[in-house]
């Protein structure tokens, strides 16, 4: 109860100032430290519930210890169970002032860690004070007789064990890690005022109308809502920045340093655009693609007024959190849409997918293209930095593979005997899709029918109908770019540089 009500005081403080929950600091100080294994197991096996279920473990071996410690300080070691409270305290402490978890100063970074601490300590003395057996009480009439011990009654030893105290205090914790629990929630609900009053201007260049998605129960819209959006990152607590305070900084390898507040780049030219990103841990057929509408600032335009020098070949990007990515220079000034996004789908960008700005460049897999809750962008060479995951044994660059996904029917679904459709998507970015074929069980390649083309930086919903007699039956997607380039069918892993094979789905007809 004394660690339950000490983290909750310490969440609350986290939402106010915006630094690190002391869990969450320990949480990506572990992912930091895991093997590149372990990573592509969590998201391949985890999904989107790694995160949460990595803070359930934390908390899981805090209440072992908090309970270890309850039970020596219960036996007469108060010192001793005040002292590991103490320890893990402090250790929450280090990994705070250290942490990429969250935005802001270090002493906003020190703070909930430091007032957990002091309330771990505070509440565990008052809990076990309250806990202690009654003493014993021995015979002083001399020292040759003695006689048993015997247990007094509160009545008889003030210091004794008190029940209505002890339950008096306990509830008390228990009030005191509610309230904060819930005022965590009010304070973290009313973050949501700092997107509230975001106005994103009209852009200049806005897209056409959405392509009409296919009519067919279960496919992937055309656009991905917010809400639904894939989310694969290393942050267990996401940064709530306020866009008054927030800078852009583009130095390096320029002529002329630029930094812009918030309101300088929504004043600039504005685009508009559909875009599909796809994360490098997706397997083939796997979740972590999506469809969005962009608003943004095209990157090739500042990096044009800060007149970048001979030589760059990279730009460096850092998120709030100091995690960096490194980008080829040429994706950034080819032609292609990559925008510095400040909404997505109508609004502004979600907390979660980098508010208030963002990096969005068509064709690369996110870990090379895609930071959130930019800061910072430095014109540089590959040569002289490494970035966060390259650190972790993935491909310096990764354009992305071309992949055609079966969403319907789902893997080992019964469907009737008879007309039967197959539906779901493909993407090629920076080349188009062309061409999507299914083959059933091994027979001949057949033509699906694909959705109208919206552009070359955003998938192609696609349906094939056949007729589907009883049995067992394995359909087989493939897609063809526009090059005439078709998906490869060699299976490999997301690591180093993504998943490539051909996706297919096991289907029981009755």
């Amino acid at each position: 109860m004394a660690a339950g009500a000490a983290l909750a005081v310490g969440y609350l403080v986290a939402d106010v100032t915006g630094g690190p929950w002391p869990v969450d600091a320990v949480g990506v100080q572990v992912i930091d430290w895991a093997p590149g294994a372990v990573k592509d197991w969590a998201v391949r096996t985890l999904g989107t519930a790694d995160r949460p279920l990595l803070r359930v473990g934390i908390c899981g071996v805090l209440v072992v210890v908090a309970a270890i410690a309850g039970l020596i300080g219960a036996r007469g070691h108060p010192r001793a169970a005040v002292g590991i409270a103490g320890g893990l305290g402090l250790l929450g402490v280090a990994f705070a002032a250290g942490s990429r978890s969250a935005a802001g100063s270090l002493a906003d970074r020190l703070l909930p860690a430091t007032v957990t601490l002091l309330a771990a300590v505070l509440a565990l003395w008052l809990v076990v004070r309250r806990s202690r057996p009654p003493r014993e009480q021995p015979d002083r009439r001399g020292p040759a007789l003695t006689v048993p011990r015997r247990r007094l009654s509160p009545a008889e030893h003030p210091e004794g064990f008190d029940r209505r105290r002890f339950l008096l205090t306990v509830s008390a914790l228990a009030a005191v890690g509610a309230g904060a629990a819930g005022a965590a929630r009010v304070v973290g609900g009313a973050g949501q005022e700092l997107r509230a009053r975001v106005r994103i201007p009209r852009p200049t260049d806005a897209a056409g109308p959405v392509p009409a998605s296919l009519d067919v129960p279960g496919i992937s819209p055309f656009t991905t809502p917010n809400g639904s959006f894939y989310r694969v990152d290393t942050l267990l607590q996401v940064p709530r920045i306020d866009p008054r305070d927030w800078e852009l900084r583009i130095h390096g390898l320029v002529d002329k340093e630029l930094r812009l507040s918030f309101g300088d780049l929504l004043g600039r030219r504005l685009i508009e655009r559909d875009i599909t990103l796809t994360c490098v841990s997706n397997e083939v057929g796997g979740p972590y693609v999506g469809n969005a509408r962009w608003i943004g600032v095209p990157i090739a335009d500042l990096l044009r007024e800060a007149g970048v020098r001979a030589g760059a070949d990279a730009v460096k990007s850092t998120s709030v959190d100091g995690l960096t990515i490194g980008t080829p220079l040429a994706a950034l000034t080819d032609g292609r849409d990559a925008i510095l996004a400040v909404a997505m789908n109508g609004e502004p960008l979600p907390f979660e997918h980098g508010f208030p700005v963002r990096m969005v460049v068509p064709g690369l897999y996110g870990y090379v293209s895609a930071t959130k809750w930019l800061v910072d962008l430095e014109v540089t060479r590959f040569r002289d930095f490494s970035a966060y995951w390259t650190d972790r044994g993935w491909s310096v660059e990764a354009p992305i593979k071309t992949s055609a996904r079966i969403d319907v029917p789902k893997g080992f679904a019964t469907v009737p005997a008879g007309p039967a459709v197959a539906a779901g998507v493909a993407w090629a970015q920076r080349r188009g899709i062309a061409k999507v074929e299914v083959r059933v069980d091994d027979g001949p390649w057949q033509p699906a029918k694909l959705a109208p083309v919206d552009g070359v930086d955003t998938w192609r919903q696609w349906t094939f109908r056949w007729t589907a007699t009883p049995g067992t039956h394995k359909l087989t997607v493939r897609a063809t770019d526009s090059t005439g380039e078709p998906q490869t069918d060699r299976q490999a892993p997301p690591r180093p540089n993504g998943s490539s094979g051909l996706h297919n789905t096991i289907v029981m007809v009755e």
